[in-house]
């Protein structure tokens, strides 16, 4: 009897991924497409395909040239970018909370994000070439984990998952103060304007050498998430569970907490603070998924893609002047958020 429910219990989860996995795939799909379409210059789904069929065959298709730049030279980098971004904060997302057993953290929980926003920052008031401003916001992310782990290995007696997240917040509010202190001596005629619209996050400078130079440090990030998916599972019982189990958890938290945050910080250095996604992305992902990580990554991705790519094509299209990416994750994630709170107790019991 066991085995036999068992059995269903299996063919309902594989069941229950394929459709998630298709429902994502095609919003993803639905996703590119209206990006690519949507603008200033809009350009229908037909002559879309007729560009990039051109482009790939060597063949015409006979429209104006500019469709062609617009297409591969505007939308397509940003296009992507906004996957990429999506698709690392979401995964890291998704690491973070089931590390932590708790479906209410995120990816700046670590203070990632304060790291990276006080690197920038950091750049931008010393007038600095976009590439060190990018190189200022990764190493500062991945400065501000290593703190926090830091700390956790130093403070002993207490829940280790407790003494993390507070050292998190701890970290977080100093960075904190610090940026601010920064943006009050900044120039308040240049520097002062681009250090506000970096920390609002945006995708609009975003150019091929930005997504090359990104790609590598999310696939680093994202592979071993892929590789410890069972282990993670393990996690999810609780620390004397797992080790029970042969999990040398503080290995497999410190793995998962490096490969998490170099997407984080990666993925920033280049859109800006993009918040929420993170937090609503792998809660939709384990609706729809379940809590298997080996199934819940891999939606999570693509909901995450594809989330912050409508997000984006809507930020640009939504009025005259383009709209921030935290703003409009902003909007959307306050009401979610309070949702979540009142009924996340009940999912994760």
């Amino acid at each position: 009897m066991s085995a036999a429910s068992g059995t269903r219990r299996e063919r309902f989860a594989n069941k229950r991924l394929l459709l998630a996995a298709a429902v994502a795939a095609l919003l993803l799909i639905a996703a590119i497409i209206a990006a690519l379409a949507i603008g200033r210059f809009p350009i229908s789904p037909g002559d879309i395909a007729a560009i990039v069929w051109a482009k790939f065959t060597g063949g015409a298709h006979g429209l104006p040239a500019t469709a062609e730049t617009v297409l591969f030279q505007i939308r397509g980098p940003r296009v992507i970018a906004a996957l990429m971004v999506g698709a690392a904060l979401a995964a890291a997302g998704a690491a973070y909370q089931n590390l932590f057993r708790n479906p209410l953290v995120s990816p700046d929980i670590l203070g990632v994000s304060s790291g990276a926003a006080l690197g920038a920052t950091l750049g931008i008031f010393l007038s600095l070439d976009l590439w060190w401003i990018q190189g200022f916001a990764f190493a500062f992310g991945l400065g501000a984990v290593a703190a926090v782990y830091f700390i956790g290995q130093a403070v002993r007696g207490h829940d280790p998952i407790l003494v993390l997240i507070l050292a998190g917040v701890v970290i977080g509010a100093l960075l904190g103060s610090v940026l601010a202190l920064l943006k009050y001596l900044a120039d308040p005629y240049n520097q002062l304007p681009a250090i506000t619209f970096w920390l609002l996050g945006s995708l609009a400078a975003t150019n091929p050498a930005d997504i090359a130079t990104t790609f590598v440090p999310v696939l680093l990030g994202l592979v071993p998430l892929w590789l410890l998916r069972w282990r993670m599972n393990l996690m999810a019982l609780g620390d004397e569970e797992a080790k029970a189990l042969g999990i040398n958890v503080t290995r497999l938290r410190l793995a998962v907490i490096a490969a998490a945050t170099l997407m984080t910080a990666a993925v920033v250095s280049i859109s800006g603070i993009v918040g929420w996604i993170g937090l609503l992305v792998p809660h939709f992902a384990r609706l729809l998924a379940g809590p298997n990580f080996a199934r819940l990554l891999p939606v999570s991705v693509l909901l995450g893609a594809a989330f912050l790519l409508l997000v984006d094509t809507l930020a640009r299209t939504v009025s005259r002047i383009e709209v921030p990416l935290g703003v409009l994750t902003a909007f959307i994630g306050t009401p979610f958020f309070i949702w979540l709170l009142a009924t996340a107790r009940r999912s994760w019991q």
